[in-house]
């Protein structure tokens, strides 16, 4: 299915387009070059999609256009020598957005973004509507534009856009942008708390102002940064009264409610059926890794929330029990205050298994709030150790609150692993010795 490349587009695609990054958007965006006729080279570092491993100003003059992945920073080397061979270069978002022709409501914010994004897409289709969630949910953007031809002009791409994506947007126009919450994240690419709020917020100029939707967190954090939201942007969504509509479903308690809020506070200014939401919501499922529960072994549950990358995210994970649990945290660092976070959940949590490339820096913050915790090697360790520590009534949680790409290939890998070390306990209870080795064991472990 071939597609008429846009008036920017066309005079770019006369030289092969260089793709920057061979993993699912790079794929797409590869996809949708050759749609519109153009050819292009994938380039990667691990070789990924078959791409070349180096990109200097000598490959960037081969080049009129670039189009990168989102784990490419503006400063990485590769977009420097792009810009020094003067070649114009764009997000893979921005690329799939000018060939686009439907609608496009963008979503997001440190935690909730893809649920947010998945249930608005739900709801939609349920409507009748031509709707997809792609985008940062690992649907790319440029894949649906390349299978759709560019889609109707009455299609709706529910796009979820993370920070890496939205820093660099030129093109991208949406009919709203709704915004969940604000809080530490990813300042190993960003450096501050600062420049993460603007990498989100160039996002809200790809909309007109009266299409703000924004969460109070952001709305405090654009205030203590001195950055303006129009007076009606702001959606409240904390300390809300339950909703008997909402039992029973993935949004009958925080912090699920809040995305829930947000997206009605959108759906009723668009003009769509409130009753409709509340049935779309009875129907839609959380997608895997959201603290889910994975078993009940010897009266002890255990729950895999591994999508919970972020500080934030852990929090409010372990603040939805009602007893301290048996925390499992760490993993790659993504910046941040480690021991601040310890602090804020240590009344949380009886123990802490610590695992990954962050285990010191989270025995030492461990240490210093008093938070008893076992550094483990390995996940299948802080399961065992677990098992050790556990008793009926308490509650088992993988909660990282860090990147998982030090031991795992991503989040759902790390998840899907948990699940299954959880799974063999049935089939392979603690032996009282194998018990004793454990306890001999442990290290940094505090009364």
């Amino acid at each position: 299915m071939k597609l008429t490349p846009p008036a920017l587009l066309a005079p770019l695609l006369a030289r092969p387009a260089a793709i920057l990054g061979g993993g699912v958007s790079g794929r797409a965006a590869h996809l949708l070059m050759a749609r519109l006729g153009g050819t292009a080279v994938i380039y990667d570092e691990h070789g990924k999609g078959g791409g070349r491993a180096a990109f200097t100003v000598a490959e960037a003059c081969m080049h009129r256009l670039v189009v990168c992945s989102p784990g490419f920073a503006p400063t990485h080397p590769w977009l420097v020598a792009a810009r020094s061979a003067e070649c114009v270069c764009l997000g893979e978002l921005d690329f799939a957005a000018l060939c686009w022709r439907g609608r496009v409501v963008a979503i997001t914010g440190t935690n909730g973004k893809t649920t947010l994004t998945e249930f608005l897409a739900h709801a939609l289709r349920m409507l009748g509507c031509d709707a997809t969630a792609v985008g940062n949910t690992g649907h790319a953007f440029a894949q649906l534009v390349a299978e759709t031809g560019g889609g109707a002009v009455d299609a709706t791409a529910v796009v979820e856009v993370s920070s890496f994506q939205s820093e660099t947007l030129q093109h991208l126009r949406a009919a709203a942008v709704l915004w969940t919450n604000f809080a530490e994240d990813h300042l190993e690419r960003h450096g501050s708390m600062e420049k993460y709020f603007a990498a989100k917020e160039n996002l809200l100029t790809r909309a007109a102002p009266e299409k703000y939707f924004v969460g109070p967190s952001v709305a405090r954090a654009a205030e203590k940064l001195r950055r303006l939201l129009p007076s009606g942007a702001l959606v409240t969504t904390e300390q809300q009264p339950g909703d008997t509509r909402l039992v029973g479903t993935a949004f009958e308690n925080y912090p699920q409610r809040e995305n829930f809020l947000l997206a009605a506070a959108w759906w009723r200014a668009a003009g769509l059926s409130e009753d409709a939401l509340f049935v779309a919501a009875r129907t839609f499922r959380l997608g895997a890794h959201r603290l889910a529960r994975v078993a009940q072994h010897d009266g002890v549950t255990w729950w895999d929330d591994s999508k919970a990358t972020n500080f934030h995210a852990a929090e409010a994970a372990v603040a939805s029990f009602a007893a301290p649990v048996i925390a499992i945290l760490g993993g790659k660092s993504k910046g941040g205050d480690v021991a601040a976070f310890i602090g804020r959940i240590a009344p949380q949590v009886r123990h802490a298994l610590l695992i990954g490339e962050t285990r010191a820096a989270l025995s030492a913050a461990c240490a210093k709030h008093d938070v008893a915790h076992t550094d483990c090697a390995t996940l299948a360790a802080a399961v065992r150790h677990a098992v050790t520590f556990a008793h009926p009534g308490d509650h088992v949680l993988l909660s990282p609150a860090f990147a998982s790409f030090d031991q795992f290939n991503g989040y759902a890998d790390r998840g899907t692993q948990f699940a299954k070390l959880v799974e063999s306990l049935a089939a392979m209870p603690v032996a009282a010795p194998f018990a004793a080795l454990l306890s001999s064991t442990l290290v940094a472990s505090s009364p």
